[in-house]
């Protein structure tokens, strides 16, 4: 039962992180003037999404629940992609593009985590790895309109 309640706090958190990151995109996509940024802004906004109902539907099948529509705890300790309210200030994309590559990577470092650890979470790696990697391929486009706008 112990394992079960690790599994459960573990995807509670990434849900967590992942709403954080949604509502980061979309205050991104809010702020941006760039119609370019906002797509894609709101593409991997959609993707976060999706990536959260994904890990509830999984958290069910473990007899947990996540009602976390607003970030939570865990997610606040990440929660750099709050450093996107000082970036969205100023409207500057270079600003807010940095601030949603420092989001991801945080995102990933919590991915990482839990991948290492393959017993407590054996039952869901695939799915884990497969979020990872897309996160993962939003961070390098991510860094990539940086470098191309700075």
């Amino acid at each position: 039962m112990e394992n079960n309640n690790e599994i459960i706090s573990d995807l509670k958190g990434l849900v967590s992180i992942l709403n954080d990151g949604k509502e980061g995109y979309e205050s991104a996509a809010e702020t941006t003037e760039s119609l370019d940024l906002k797509a894609i802004f709101l593409k991997y906004a959609a993707e976060r999404k999706a990536y959260e109902l994904e890990l509830k539907a999984h958290l069910a099948s473990h007899g947990g629940e996540s009602d976390n529509s607003e970030g939570g705890i865990l997610g606040a300790i990440h929660r750099t992609w709050i450093d996107i309210k000082e970036a969205l200030s100023s409207k500057e994309d270079v600003a807010i593009l940095g601030a949603i590559e420092t989001g991801e990577k945080a995102a990933i470092e919590k991915y990482d985590a839990l991948l290492q650890d393959t017993a407590t979470h054996a039952d869901h790696l695939s799915l884990l790895n497969k979020q990872r990697d897309g996160i993962q391929n939003a961070l390098t486009e991510i860094t990539s309109l940086k470098a191309a706008k700075a």
